[in-house]
């Protein structure tokens, strides 16, 4: 057997019997060990939190890379003063990464979920809420009610899986004002009519269609923050005296959207108004300390804010709703 020399360095010998174990070790050994096996995919992640004697879960459909920020955010400012804010919080000014957070309320009545994901479509990177409703505990058949807070592709494309509605035993609930604004549009004028009349429109008829301050369930309220489209609603968990506000899309970066809430979005339809719905949720989030959940912001995708000059500073969730 060939004899292994270990030379310790000056190093090495400040650590003493951590060194001389270090030495033990490699002296009787004769080849190199091989790495440890591969372990595949992970479970898709998930995470929980409790609202009075609600049981919420972020399930994360996944994520997508992208190039030239500015394209998508703060179109309406320099670059200048994008890529100081960039470093100011450590962020490149060419690429970003958008996350997409479907949320689980189980009342102890009824499980019910906001948004469904991408859908199958867009696997492997994205369309995974179904694996993380899996590692939740929860199949599909299980899920009573489906709440669309919006139809854009990334809230509406999992409703369907296999040409079959994904969610077989289940209700929907959805805005008046959003369900009728793409409806009366031809269902090929764009990519969210066509997606609308396959995903949408043929669960029509088992949906209950909400006006603000419409209720979804106990504990569970509708409200109005139009902008990023016609009809977009976020929704207001409560029960025990515990609050967690479910904002959709009202900000779709935790740093651009809430630091700088007059920063023009590309996906936000009416942009002036969608500024002003960021103003006024985040305000009043910020006014009484209540945490929400954002579809975009980095998963777990759960945090609170707090009012920063003209704006916002985003502080995420740590332990806060697991007491």
């Amino acid at each position: 057997m060939t004899e292994i020399k270990v030379e310790l360095t000056r190093r090495a010998a400040l650590l003493g019997a951590g060194g001389a174990l270090a030495g033990a070790s490699l002296a009787g050994t004769s080849a190199v060990q091989a790495a440890a096996e591969k372990q595949g995919a992970l479970p898709a992640p998930v995470a929980r939190y409790s609202v009075g004697g609600f049981e919420v879960t972020t399930l994360h459909d996944g994520a997508v890379s992208l190039q030239e920020p500015q394209k998508t955010f703060a179109m309406n400012v320099d670059a200048d003063t994008f890529s100081a804010t960039n470093a100011e919080n450590f962020l490149p000014d060419d690429s970003f990464q958008i996350s997409f957070t479907p949320t689980l309320v189980n009342t102890g009545g009824e499980l019910v979920l906001f948004d469904t994901g991408n859908g199958e479509g867009a696997r492997p990177a994205r369309g995974n809420m179904r694996a993380a409703l899996g590692s939740a505990g929860y199949t599909p058949e299980q899920v009573d009610v489906v709440v669309l807070t919006h139809m854009h592709p990334d809230h509406i494309g999992g409703l369907l899986e296999g040409g079959a509605p994904a969610f077989p035993n289940a209700r929907y609930v959805t805005g008046q004002k959003e369900y009728d604004f793409w409806a009366a549009m031809d269902p090929e004028a764009n990519g969210v009519t066509k997606l609308l009349a396959s995903n949408v429109t043929p669960l029509a008829e088992k949906m209950t269609f909400l006006d603000d301050g419409g209720s979804v369930t106990g504990g569970i309220t509708a409200m109005a923050a139009n902008g990023h489209t016609p009809g977009h609603m976020i929704y207001m968990i409560e029960d025990g005296g515990k609050q967690l506000a479910l904002t959709a899309d009202t900000a779709n970066h935790y740093v651009w959207s809430l630091a700088h809430p007059t920063w023009e979005v590309r996906f936000d339809m009416d942009k002036e108004a969608a500024a002003a719905t960021r103003k006024t949720v985040f305000g009043m989030l910020a006014a009484d300390k209540v945490p929400f959940v954002g579809y975009h912001m980095p998963f777990p995708a759960v945090g609170y804010v707090e009012t920063a000059g003209d704006g916002f500073r985003y502080v995420p969730a740590s332990y806060q709703l697991q007491l």
